[in-house]
Order: C-alpha cells, then sequence, then structure tokens
C-alpha cells in the first residue's frame, strides 16, 4: 500500500521556527522492517497532545500533524507512520508520574517484583529508561542498590536529581546502550515503562538495552496492551507520542530481530490494561507468552479485519459522546473536565469538544495548571476549582484513574455532582 499524509490544514507546520522539519513519513513497520502498512483510522490532523498552550493567542503558532493509524499485516503490529521529531515531544515535557497514588503503588509492587524475580543485591545495578520524576527508581533505591535514571526531558531529569535519583539527561538508543555500559557497567535489569512505545527506532531500542544487561539480566517494559485497546475502543490512546500499540505476538516479532525472546508476560491493570513484558538473552519464547500469542490468534487480534472494525467503532463513540455533552448543554448543564492527560486531547479534538461544551478542565499536575488545552483550547485550572463552582457534571478525561478520581472527590459527588466516564462507551455514574 502506497501511504500519504492525511490532508491537514494549512496552519499545519512541518518545520520548526528554524525552517527544520519536524515531520517524517515511514513505509515500513518497526517491528519486522516489512512494508506491509495498512490504514485503518484517522483522526485528523491534530496538535502534540502535550503542547499545552500559555494563552489562548498562541493558537495562531500551533502545529497540527496527522494522526493515523496503521497496521502491519506481516507481524500485526499496530502503529503511526507519522513521525514527529522527539526533540519536539520530549526535550521538555509536564507529565510526572509522582501525582498519581495509583501509579505510586503499581511502582512498588513492580520494584518488589523485580527485585525479587531477579535475586538483586546491592552492587546490582537497575537502569531505567525514560525515567521520568524517578519514581519507580526511588524504590529500588529504598531496597537498596545501585540506580541509574534516563531520561530526555531536560526539567524532568533536573527534578529526578534534586530528588536524590542519580539520572542521565539523553535518549537512550543502541548507542547509548553501549556507553552506559562502559560508564557504568551491566546492569542486572533495564526497565522501560511506556517508552517503548514512544521510540520510531524499536529494533536499536532493544539493542542499546540488550547491550548494557548482563547475560543473566533483564530487560523489562510495560505497554498499554492492543486486546485492551481493541476491545475497550480506547482510541484515545492515539497520539503522536505513543508510536506503537503492543500486542503480544509483535513484541515477539520485534525481539526476534535482535537477539531476545520474550520469557514472561504479566498483565497489569494500569493506563486501561497493560502487560510488563520480560525479554532475556534466550533462544525461545516462554510459555506464557506462547499462550498468550495462542489467545491472540483465536480472537482476532492480529488481523486487520478487526483493527476495522475498531476504526468504525471509534467513529460510533465520537458521536455518542456528543450528542450526550450537547443534549445536556441544552438543558443548561454544565459540564468540566477532570484530567488534562494527552489521551485527553486526542479525545476533545477527534470529537470537536470545545470550550462551549465543556468550558475547563481540572488537574493537580501544576506544570498543566493555568494552561490550555491543545487543539480544542479549554482552560486548566486547579483541582480545588471543581467545589468552587460545583459543575452538574465532570467528563472524566484521564478515565483510567476513574475510580481513583471518584474516590478524590467524595465531597463533590455528596453536593449531588456526577461523573462522565467516556470509556468504553460514555455512561454517568
Amino acid at each position: 500500500m502506497t501511504l500519504s499524509p492525511t490532508p491537514a490544514p494549512s496552519r499545519w507546520q512541518a518545520t520548526d521556527g528554524r525552517g527544520h522539519s519536524v515531520h517524517h513519513l515511514r513505509a515500513t513497520c518497526r517491528a519486522c522492517s516489512q512494508s506491509t502498512l495498512h490504514r485503518v483510522l484517522s483522526l485528523g490532523a491534530q496538535p502534540l497532545a502535550n503542547a499545552f498552550l500559555r494563552a489562548p493567542t498562541d493558537a495562531s503558532q500551533e502545529a497540527r500533524f496527522p494522526l493515523d493509524l496503521y497496521f502491519c499485516t506481516t507481524c500485526s503490529l499496530v502503529q503511526l507512520a507519522d513521525v514527529i521529531d522527539p526533540e519536539v515531544l520530549f526535550a521538555e515535557y509536564i507529565y510526572v508520574t509522582g501525582t498519581s497514588s495509583t501509579i505510586a503503588a503499581h511502582n512498588k509492587e513492580y520494584a518488589r517484583t523485580v527485585r525479587e524475580r531477579l535475586q538483586l543485591g546491592r552492587e546490582d545495578l537497575v537502569v531505567e529508561v525514560a525515567s521520568n520524576d524517578g519514581s519507580l527508581l526511588g524504590c529500588f533505591k529504598e531496597f537498596g542498590g545501585r540506580i541509574l535514571g534516563v531520561e530526555p526531558a531536560r526539567n524532568i531529569a533536573a527534578l529526578a536529581e534534586s530528588r536524590g535519583i542519580p539520572t542521565v539527561n539523553r535518549f537512550f538508543d543502541e548507542r547509548a546502550g553501549s556507553e552506559l555500559r562502559a560508564s557504568h557497567g551491566k546492569a542486572r535489569a533495564v526497565i522501560g515503562n511506556n517508552v517503548l512505545a514512544h521510540v520510531d527506532d524499536t529494533q536499536g531500542f532493544l539493542r542499546g538495552a540488550a547491550t548494557l544487561i548482563d547475560d543473566d539480566g533483564a530487560v523489562i517494559v510495560e505497554v498499554p496492551y492492543a486486546r485492551e485497546m481493541l476491545l475497550g475502543t480506547e482510541y484515545d490512546t492515539i497520539y503522536h507520542e505513543h508510536l506503537c500499540y503492543f500486542s503480544v505476538t509483535s513484541l515477539a516479532h520485534l525481539a526476534e530481530t535482535v537477539g531476545l525472546a520474550v520469557d514472561d508476560v504479566q498483565e497489569v491493570r494500569v493506563h486501561g490494561g497493560s502487560i510488563r513484558v520480560w525479554f532475556r538473552k534466550r533462544s525461545t519464547h516462554g510459555a506464557r507468552a506462547l499462550e498468550m500469542m495462542a489467545e491472540e490468534a483465536s480472537n482476532g487480534l492480529s488481523t486487520l479485519t478487526a483493527w476495522e472494525g475498531f476504526a468504525r467503532r471509534a467513529s460510533e463513540h465520537r458521536r455518542a459522546l456528543r450528542m450526550m455533552l450537547e443534549e445536556l448543554h441544552g438543558r443548561g448543564k454544565v459540564v468540566a473536565g477532570y484530567g488534562a492527560p494527552a489521551k485527553g486531547n486526542t479525545m476533545l479534538n477527534y470529537c470537536g469538544i470545545d470550550p462551549t461544551l465543556v468550558p475547563y478542565t481540572v488537574d493537580r499536575n501544576p506544570l498543566k495548571v493555568g494552561t490550555y488545552t491543545p487543539g480544542m483550547h479549554i482552560p486548566v485550572l486547579d483541582v480545588k476549582t471543581l467545589l468552587e463552582r460545583s459543575p452538574d457534571y465532570v467528563l472524566i478525561l484521564a478515565w483510567n484513574f476513574a475510580d481513583e478520581i471518584m474516590e478524590q472527590q467524595q465531597a463533590y459527588r455528596d453536593r449531588g455532582g456526577r461523573f462522565i466516564v467516556p470509556i468504553p462507551t460514555p455512561r454517568i455514574v
């Protein structure tokens, strides 16, 4: 199939302020390198999901890029073909992992599991790639042992350092793996949480990680599971930072290209449903990996037809959500948002939900408060605004933390406030 970019508005910019190109379209699959990509869904030309505006007047400079989803019929990897320069996406970042109690509990369990399975000693090195503010490595630090973060965002790397987490400010690739091994020695574990999906050169990333671990070590990644995305119609998971949407089958193909095997897979209930994948220097995939690949084959996850159905359901969801919000607006009800996550911006832009329908959203992240959402330009206010203004309804944009959010906001519910959970189908609770 010949790939072509989705037509974009005239304000779509393919260069930065210095005239350098920040966008390109790839024609081959990231996992198997074959030219067998088929476009299954177009979410239109969208701004970068984390490109929050400091003022509404900044909108004239807002870049938009095609946001299209492709399926590889060779290895079943679901992915984007439009690639944005990572320097544009990640040099400065406003998502920090330490703002969620759900993630904090998850990190403690994660560190404990890795420590016990690999029998880590005090001299063993644990490296986390895209280590963010160091929240996960902080859990390893509590257990004792050597830690090192690798974080490309300058501001977030500095935040981690200020918290006592040794952090190298750079992007991770094959060269980085070799250089870190030379400077810090071999690692027992290289961890990447929600980073492999952000990488264009996935093969180079895994080669670098494989170079860095010792022969008995493990590369451990967590990625959103394509099965949950498919079954839950989680199209809002799609944004320019997320280049890949993995199944165990596609991860096995990727591992084989770099001499690794999928040793084990665990399902974890974060970010709408994820998998924790253990890569080891072995020649055969583990029993659980083979079992899940068989399940994926039987339930159609690895078929083009399944993803074409996903696209139809995404379109139906857009109509249903808009209909609900327009009906509430017509009755004079006020609907605020909760959260300003990247996924929420995909949904807002795809559904055309602007301040007319959702006049503001609230967030606990101080880096986002006082900004405006990309594309729809909805003001992001402090979470305390929810009780101060008491809107009739709250649309939970960060729906993957819906239970935590509703528990935190019991006072709002006690006043008669109600929540709208948009995924998998819009419902009022």
